[in-house]
């Protein structure tokens, strides 16, 4: 009978036995593997033991089952790659052929063989196993260890460029006497060591041959040819250099000639830098040059001065007496351009550059434009007992001012007018006082000219600047036209003694003055003329008269070996000393427009007298009687 218990009971119970059986069985039969292999392995690294697995190679060398020194010594034979290969370096038609070692690439055998022995013996177990399977199976071949040092193959380069390099050199120009002398430039040749090892490193690790460019570079001089300038150089030096005035007249010096050897030393050549490059500019040196138009700038320089009229009192109208002067002045800097402009061009006969100024009243000025049309102030001094000496310096100097113009508002400086009192301008010796005496000198009778200027200027009623009075009274100066003296004059005197003492007066009125002088030897008179238009001025004036007087010292008399005995000569004639002052009012449309006074004194002054030896004095003479 059946229970219902009996029917829930498992009914593939030997099915799982056998199951459990299997696995049981499987698990005995791995674990027998597990062990079978592991003592295989265990034989497989006890038996390579210091060995180099099989399958390892370097460089394509089979070293499986050689100890580390062994797989050294039979890489340093099989691997001959550094003494025996060959890279080509090329430049040109230039080949050099160099064994690896001769560039730097060494081959480190023992290294190379204990990376090959320690193939297979790092990490862990399993890697170790894989490794050992890799290299048993594929096999394992590793790159040989090299050593590469640059040094060497830069030393192997620099080898090279001692045939292969050469310096920049620039062009140069030589001056031997008046020889020039070019070298040209030469283009730089340069070994790029960077470039040319760069991929040399990593050909030479790859133990085959190679051909290799050397690489140069190049690098051209800032100035290669200067043949150019060497040519111009040799024609500055072809021929003499004449410097000229230009147009020059027959009172102008016509030229100053420089020699080719003076040339030769006053040559420079210049490097100049411009954006444009380098260049080479052949010329004369400014400051030899330079100090040579300085010492005849001033011979050549011209102030411009006015032309010179009279006034012609009929027709009321200027008269040109001379013409108007351009004024020049050399101008340096253009002169040396010009010469050094023209020497390049091959020419050797060169104008010196001036600067022209025109003076401010040309020849065609009128009456009208001037302001010139009537006689302003006029005044004659006398000079009567004077010597022929002393006459041709009154002309020379009064010639000096006839026709000149005073521009309005202008100071007038009768010394800038007179300029140098000289035998050369046409001046005598003739007596002057100079110090404490009356002595013969160049000029003597320019102080008529001066006082007789001075009187025109007082009595025009002219501001006086500037007024000097004789260290004592002169007759000349105070003679009337009879021939007698007039103390009212005395005061109105005025010396110059250029460049230190002067006399200058203003023209303070809005036109020009023009002044004339008429010198008269026979009649022993000059004669000074202002013309302008007149503002309406007119002058007041009175003087002390001699105040002080002091008289003359006793004559003195000088023995003179040139003059015979009872011979005497007077030198020096005696004056009082004595003050005076003369008082000056200028009126305009009623109205005092001016006010001044001039004080002068004189000092007493001794007659002096020359004698010969042994002539018995005038003094000794009234003793005896």
């Amino acid at each position: 009978m059946t229970t219902r218990s009996d029917a829930h009971r498992p009914v593939h119970l030997p099915s799982a036995l056998v199951l459990v059986q299997g696995l049981v069985a499987i698990l005995v039969g791995v674990s027998i593997f597990v062990i079978l292999l592991g003592g295989l392995a265990i034989s497989f690294n006890i038996y390579y033991a210091g060995r180099i697995y099989p399958g390892v190679s370097v460089a394509g060398v089979n070293l499986s089952g050689l100890e580390a020194e062994e797989a050294g010594a039979l890489l340093a034979q099989r691997l001959v790659y550094p003494q025996q290969g060959r890279i080509v370096l090329q430049e040109g038609e230039q080949v050099w052929i160099a064994r690896p070692v001769e560039l730097g690439l060494y081959l480190d055998p023992q290294t190379s063989a204990l990376t090959a022995y320690h193939a297979g013996r790092q990490g862990g177990l399993i890697r170790r196993a894989q490794e050992q399977f890799r290299a048993w199976y594929a096999g394992i071949d590793l790159p040989p260890y090299l050593v590469y040092d640059e040094r060497v193959a830069q030393s192997y380069l620099n080898d090279i460029a001692s045939q292969v390099e050469r310096p920049t050199i620039e062009a140069s120009i030589s001056v031997t006497g008046t020889q020039v002398t070019v070298t040209p430039g030469q283009v730089g040749r340069f070994i790029d060591h960077l470039a040319t090892l760069a991929p040399l490193e990593e050909h030479l690790r790859s133990l085959t041959d190679g051909l290799f460019p050397v690489v140069v570079m190049e690098a051209a001089p800032a100035i290669l040819d200067a043949s150019e300038q060497a040519k111009i150089a040799q024609r500055i030096l072809s021929a003499p250099l004449n410097v000229r005035f230009p147009n020059a007249g027959q009172a102008e010096t016509a030229a100053w000639t420089f020699d080719q050897e003076s040339l030769a030393q006053m040559l420079t050549i210049e490097r100049l830098e411009s954006a444009e490059g380098a260049r080479y500019q052949v010329g004369l040196d400014a400051e030899p040059l330079g100090s040579f138009l300085s010492g005849i700038a001033g011979d050549l320089a011209r102030q411009p001065a006015n032309a010179r009229f009279i006034f012609n009192d009929e027709t009321r109208q200027l008269e040109v007496i001379q013409p108007a002067a351009i004024g020049r002045a050399l101008n340096e800097d253009a002169t040396i351009q010009a010469v050094n402009e023209a020497l390049v061009q091959g020419k050797h006969d060169v104008e010196l550059v001036f600067d022209y100024t025109d003076p401010p009243v040309g020849d065609s000025a009128t009456a009208e434009q001037l302001g010139i049309t009537e006689l302003v102030s006029v005044h004659t001094s006398y000079f009567y007992g004077s010597s022929s000496e002393r006459i041709q310096n009154i002309e020379t100097a009064a010639g000096r001012f006839h026709g000149v113009l005073v521009p309005p508002g202008a100071t007038f400086s009768m010394g800038e007018v007179l300029g140098d009192i000289s035998l050369d301008n046409g001046y005598a010796e003739a007596l002057i006082i100079y110090g404490n005496r009356t002595i013969k000198g160049v000029g003597g009778g320019v102080c008529q000219v001066s006082t007789t200027l001075f009187r025109t200027a007082f009595l025009g009623g002219y501001p006086i600047v500037e007024r000097h009075s004789h260290a004592y009274r002169v007759s000349y100066y105070e003679q009337t036209a009879s021939g007698g003296v007039d103390p009212n004059l005395t005061g109105l005197d005025a010396t110059v003694f250029v460049p230190v003492v002067d006399l200058k007066f203003i023209n303070d009125t809005p036109n020009w003055l023009l002044m004339e002088t008429y010198p008269n030897a026979g009649a022993r008179t000059l004669t000074w003329k202002f013309y302008s238009t007149s503002d309406g001025r007119s002058v007041e004036w009175e003087t002390t008269g001699l105040q002080n007087i002091v008289e003359p010292p006793e004559p003195l008399y000088q023995e003179n070996p040139e003059l015979a005995k009872g011979e005497i000569r007077q030198v020096d004639w005696e004056a009082q000393g004595a003050d005076v002052t003369v008082y000056r009012k200028v009126y305009r449309d009623g109205q005092v427009y001016l006010e001044d006074h001039f004080s002068t004194h004189y000092m007493p002054w001794q007659a002096i007298y020359e004698v010969g030896p042994g002539t018995k004095l005038p003094k000794d003479r009234d003793r005896d009687d």
